[in-house]
């Protein structure tokens, strides 16, 4: 009878310890490696010490966001199977916040399924003084005049981040086995900005191989003329967006026809800013079918 009972303790042990060590797996697996962009502080940002965080808020987009970005990262999402394209994600948030995980983590996994490597990209921030930086961000909004003069000096730091992006995951495409010439950018709102300005301004460093602008804002955009080596445009965004109005994505895209270059266009009559709900919320859809169609993702 003892022995039996030893035995018995030493299965629960051994399956407990199993257990835990897959749980710890599992858990590792889960998680994503984040790079630092920088060594130390970067030009503009040398005194922010603030923390920066991530919180939930229930309106409109029902998930995390970030806030208070003073150190710019990605974060590397891998597929299972890389077939060597890659996207960097830029989450919008109108540089007070980053819609991380509407506009971040859940675009990464939906493009993993499809084979792309996703580096999802903070870039630095306005400061939020609460832990409400939502509120804060939409308090700030209300005051177009006041807040304009803020975001500038802003934006021109967060271009530089998302060109320092492109530099560093270009010069580790091996180790991340992808393709240095399928490196693409795609932005939401705010970070539809830095792609869309991204489209029209990048250097032979920084060219992206496509770029996707998603319910993007270029009115702020200085020298709109398109490039004669410009790369090919998916644009999405929604009749009815109170935020980012639809003529900003017509006319980016009529630059691109205009210049006799590649371009796609797909406008919902519904969506809102976000692409919420049936069909908008199909966008990504219609996304990796144009990523076909160009032949982006045909495996090399």
């Amino acid at each position: 009878m003892f022995y039996f009972i030893k035995t018995r303790i030493r299965l629960t042990i051994n399956f407990l310890y199993l257990s835990a060590c897959l749980c710890c797996s599992t858990n590792s697996m889960s998680q994503q490696k984040v790079i630092q962009l920088y060594d130390g502080p970067e030009k503009g940002s040398e005194t922010w010490n603030w923390p920066e965080g991530e919180v939930f808020v229930g309106n409109p987009m029902n998930a995390k966001v970030a806030y208070n970005v003073t150190k710019p990262s990605l974060e590397v999402y891998q597929p299972d199977s890389a077939n060597g394209v890659s996207v960097i994600l830029c989450p919008g948030g109108s540089f007070y916040v980053l819609n991380i995980e509407y506009e971040g983590s859940k675009v990464a996994k939906e493009l993993n399924k499809k084979g792309i490597t996703v580096f999802l990209f903070k870039y630095r921030l306005l400061r939020s003084f609460t832990n409400d930086p939502w509120k804060e961000m939409m308090e700030a909004r209300k005051n177009p005049d006041s807040l304009l003069p803020k975001i500038m000096p802003l934006r021109n730091m967060a271009i530089a981040d998302l060109d320092r992006a492109i530099l560093f995951v270009r010069q580790h495409a091996l180790e991340y086995k992808i393709d240095p010439k399928r490196i693409g950018v795609m932005g939401f709102s705010a970070g539809g900005v830095l792609a869309a300005n991204l489209a029209y301004h990048y250097t032979s460093d920084t060219k992206p191989a496509f770029v996707a602008p998603i319910y993007s804002v270029i009115t702020n955009i200085n020298d709109r003329t398109v490039k004669a080596d410009a790369p090919p445009l998916f644009i999405a965004a929604a009749t009815d967006d109170q935020l980012a109005p639809v003529s900003n994505s017509v006319n980016l895209y009529s630059d691109w026809i205009n210049a006799k270059k590649s371009a796609e266009l797909h406008l919902y009559s519904k969506g809102g800013h976000g692409l919420r709900g049936t069909p908008a919320s199909t966008w990504i859809n219609r996304f990796t079918e144009w990523l076909s169609a160009q032949g982006f993702l045909n495996r090399k």
